[in-house]
């Protein structure tokens, strides 16, 4: 991959407020993107596919679709020019029993290639219908099994729909109905799974991340007793856009602070203040991502607004803080292949327990999906295991946000406060890491300036 780095001109926000972040970051611009997107794809059909598809024992996979209501899984394997299926996209993956570059037969039933990835397969003057021309390949191949994309647990492995099922039904030989079975695993495996080429540049997208959040929780964009929560929300989504970017989820902006106030979980999840002045005094907490380059981020962070003579965190809050750190450990300490979400989850809590920490645990895959396919390590409402999403298992060279929070008595406020952290991590079957770090100390607004005491 050439080592092309653009830097990036950034144009002032509608909410008053410097608008350079504070340390350099670059953004590929639009045609560079969309080589790496193709790179990654197609390391990924050549290097990566042929190896699941053994692994998971289904030697023909199809995956089916109609423009604008595309199977989540055929759109992670679209070109980076092809922004939706055409017409009617069919693809076609056989494992020829061969090795090298030959494991893997690519196909499009389609009149055309789709870019350099797949082969076009459908010669319309032989077979007008398209449901016939995938019925010859299938009869030529003569597949074991053939995966399609239905599954009751994964929304991601379950994009085919049901006008769709029928119609190739309707067409298919007896014979080969009775070989199809879900691709789920196989959907999950492929959703789930990073590669070393992603993974190179899966730390510089989650440091971008972390960069917008340090600068939207400053002084450069929060005046106490001015700014509302929302004003930040909506500083956080122009800044998304005016970087090129774009964003999976709404960002979210709320404040715990010394007042009657219970911030139970309903309130933290469903029934927010849309808008609130931030006031010194006040703990504020952001629930943040973006997408770049066909990934994910997915964090969340606090900082403290420092009353008049404070010039730091008060201590009560950051030993707060140090519980949900601690609580993120227990939780990457229970990462081992073969695991189940819903095991990690339960051995996590007991452990919390143990050690005095009331937590609760919300954790999810992340990559192409924010929250993506692969073991679910609880819900906020479900602490006690996830059926079906939950009861799978921890795989190597797989990413996830580790969301969970502390709930904390803090003496001085006679009140609990929550500590919500959420960062982004990869585990290589062995250990667990932080792609980009995580936050180990509560931000200052204003920040301490050197020299200034």
């Amino acid at each position: 991959m050439r080592q092309l780095i653009y830097p990036l001109l950034f144009l002032l926000n509608t909410v008053p407020a410097i608008a350079q972040l504070s340390s350099s970051v670059t953004v590929l611009p639009e045609r560079e993107r969309a080589r790496v997107v193709d790179e990654i794809l197609e390391d990924r059909f050549a290097n990566f596919l042929p190896q699941l598809m053994r692994r998971e024992g289904i030697d023909m996979w199809v995956i089916i679709s109609r423009e604008y209501n595309e199977d989540p899984v055929l759109k992670t394997m679209l070109p980076s020019t092809w922004l939706s299926a055409r017409r009617r996209t069919i693809m076609v993956f056989y494992d020829t029993g061969k090795e090298g570059a030959d494991a893997l037969e690519k196909l499009a039933i389609a009149r055309y290639d789709v870019g350099n990835l797949l082969k076009g397969a459908w010669d319309i003057d032989v077979r007008p219908n398209q449901w016939e021309a995938l019925t010859k390949i299938i009869e030529d191949r003569k597949p074991k099994k053939i995966g399609l994309n239905f599954s009751a647990n994964y929304a991601h492995a379950d994009g085919l729909a049901f006008t769709e099922h029928e119609e190739f039904l309707q067409k298919l030989p007896a014979e080969y109905q009775k070989r199809i079975v879900s691709a789920e695993k196989l959907a999950v495996g492929w959703l789930e799974t990073r590669t070393p080429k992603e993974m190179a540049i899966y730390p510089l997208i989650c440091r971008l991340s972390h960069q917008i959040i340090q600068e939207g929780f400053s002084e450069k964009v929060i005046q106490p007793g001015v700014t509302t929560t929302d004003d930040v929300v909506w500083w956080f989504r122009q800044r998304i856009t005016n970087l090129g970017l774009d964003t999976w989820f709404h960002p979210t902006v709320d404040v715990q602070r010394a007042d009657q106030e219970d911030f139970n979980h309903l309130r933290t999840f469903a029934k927010r203040p849309d808008k609130q002045v931030i006031m010194p005094g006040d703990l504020i907490h952001v629930d943040f991502g973006i997408t770049y380059l066909r990934l994910n981020t997915d964090q969340q962070q606090h900082a403290y607004v420092l009353r008049p003579g404070e010039t730091d965190v008060p201590e009560a809050i950051k030993t707060a803080f140090k519980q949900g750190n601690r609580l993120q450990e227990i939780l990457t300490e229970q990462f081992k292949v073969g695991k189940t979400g819903n095991q990690m989850l339960l051995a996590a809590l007991n452990q919390s327990k143990k050690e005095g920490i009331n937590g609760t645990i919300y954790t999810h895959p992340i990559g192409v999906h924010g929250h993506a396919a692969g073991p679910t390590i609880g819900m906020w409402d479900q602490q006690k295991g996830v059926p079906g999403s939950g009861d799978y298992p921890l795989l190597p060279n797989t990413a996830y946000s580790i969301e969970l929070n502390a709930a904390v008595e803090i003496p001085e406020w006679k009140k609990i406060v929550r500590i919500m952290l959420e960062e982004d991590g990869f585990f290589d079957g062995q250990t667990f890491r932080y792609i980009d770090g995580r936050q180990t100390e509560i931000y200052t607004i204003p920040r301490k300036l050197e020299y200034v005491k």
